[in-house]
């Protein structure tokens, strides 16, 4: 039974049957989600769901990322998980088909928090969450994604379930009947990309998670079989062109999902989609010395599915602009290395940059298979005054293929987490999310999250 199977993994794993190298992988996750989470605090969509958070009220046993406010773990992994996505600079996971960590973190410290768990359990919550969301993104299916779901929100549901049902210690009974509830909360719209019901899908991820794992261990009944047979999860939500699960269970923890395919750590704030291209594009300048006054056009080819992200090719604000490859090449042309300030409004509306971005042109690459924005290759080609530059790009920047380095790591969490906490105020939180897995409890790290002013 693939229910039972599921949650016997989650609620039985032994934590020291998980390699370190994947707590390693793990701790690299937290401090991407944190960095990117204090930085998103700041946004307006942030605003809300803390204003929410706030006029709920609630027993306070987690913090809330950036902020003097402390809230029931449900409402604040909510109000986090909202934070981690607002910029979409999280990372992503290619099984999952989405930004894991965006829920999956927020809803592994909160629970640890509300738990007592130690740092290690924490992680160790974390890596199992990744592995069951790659068993169902994988028998999701691209399809999923193209039918109008947003695997961030949907999987991502799931996968917090995985998560909070492990550190609130529930039996395989138990997790069977969070898998239940967490059914029952799966949605997501991808049509809402480019506005802030974007984040909260991440936000509401991660609520769903620990509402889920709450309500099973106070004894709420559920379908304990709901991933099984006509109408259930899989039945329901696959794309038809998921992979059988049956094989995937085979190969649950061989190898771990957060060794490989691992995350993908963005180095960009915009959507993951045009990463590939920009990653080429930025090459491309540094060799053939590209600038915005001499590149007559820029042609981007996609494999089918490779752009349904990019829904806006005429972006008018910034959120919009994080999901245009049109704006993505006119502002790398323009402005070089992508930063959180490239996604202003006033930064879109630049009549330069809407000058450029009419040199842009998509090209459709013929293909019977669906992809995702990170799988399969980008053609670019750049056609200038002296001549025509083409690049095949079948990496991906952040992906194990093309790995960040630790520098460049701890360089984007500083960037993110500076102009909320000061410099040092960073620092310390870097630091204590580095150590993470040798921690008692959480208290040093999440304390951190807060400037002290």
């Amino acid at each position: 039974m693939i229910t039972a199977r599921l949650a016997d993994f989650v609620a039985n794993r032994k934590t020291d049957e998980i390699p370190e190298e994947a707590f390693g992988a793990a701790t690299n996750a937290l401090i991407d989600t944190l960095g990117v989470a204090i930085a998103g605090s700041t946004e307006p969509v942030a605003d809300v769901a803390a204003a929410w958070v706030e006029e709920v009220g609630g027993r306070p046993q987690a913090t809330v990322w950036g902020r003097k406010l402390s809230a029931h773990a449900a409402d604040a992994a909510f109000a986090n998980g909202i934070s981690a996505h607002a910029l979409d600079f999280d990372d992503t996971h290619p099984s999952g088909r989405g930004h894991m960590s965006a829920s999956l973190i927020p809803a592994a410290v909160a629970a640890g928090e509300a738990t007592g768990a130690s740092g290690r359990e924490v992680l160790a919550a974390y890596a199992i969450g990744i592995e069951i969301g790659g068993v169902i993104g994988r028998a999701f299916g691209p399809g999923h994604f193209l039918r109008g779901w947003h695997p961030t929100a949907t999987v991502g549901a799931i996968a917090s379930t995985a998560v909070a049902a492990r550190l609130y210690r529930l039996d395989t009974d138990g997790v069977m009947r969070a898998f239940g509830i967490a059914a029952s909360q799966v949605g997501g719209m991808a049509r809402n990309f480019g506005t802030m019901a974007k984040p909260f899908h991440a936000g509401h991820a991660a609520r769903t998670g620990i509402v889920s794992a709450w309500m099973a261990k106070q004894g709420l009944t559920t379908d304990g079989k709901i991933f099984d047979g006509k109408r259930g999860v899989l039945d329901t939500y696959q794309g038809g062109d998921g992979e059988p699960i049956e094989p995937i269970l085979e190969t649950l923890g061989k190898p771990w999902e957060i060794l490989k395919p691992g995350n993908y750590v963005k180095r960009w704030p915009c959507c993951y989609s045009g990463h590939r291209t920009l990653g080429a594009l930025y090459a491309m300048i540094d060799k053939h010395g590209l600038t915005p006054g001499n590149v007559d056009e820029v042609s981007v080819s996609f494999l089918p599915g490779g752009d349904t992200a990019l829904f806006s090719r005429d972006p008018q604000t910034g959120l919009e602009a994080k999901f245009s490859i049109e704006y993505m090449v006119a502002a790398a042309l323009l402005d070089g290395p992508l930063r959180m300030a490239t996604f202003a409004d006033d930064m879109v509306a630049r009549p330069e940059a809407r000058t450029l971005m009419k040199r842009v042109r998509r090209v459709a690459i013929p293909d019977a298979k669906s992809y995702s924005g990170i799988a399969g290759y980008n053609d670019i080609a750049v056609t200038t005054p002296s001549g025509r530059h083409e690049v095949r790009e079948d990496r991906v920047p952040g992906s194990f293929a093309w790995p960040p380095t630790e520098a460049e790591r701890d360089g984007k969490f500083m960037d993110c987490a500076t102009a909320v906490l000061g410099a040092a105020g960073a620092r310390q939180l870097l630091d204590g999310a580095k150590g993470c897995r040798k921690a008692g409890d959480l208290r040093a790290i999440t304390g951190a999250t807060v400037a002290p002013n």
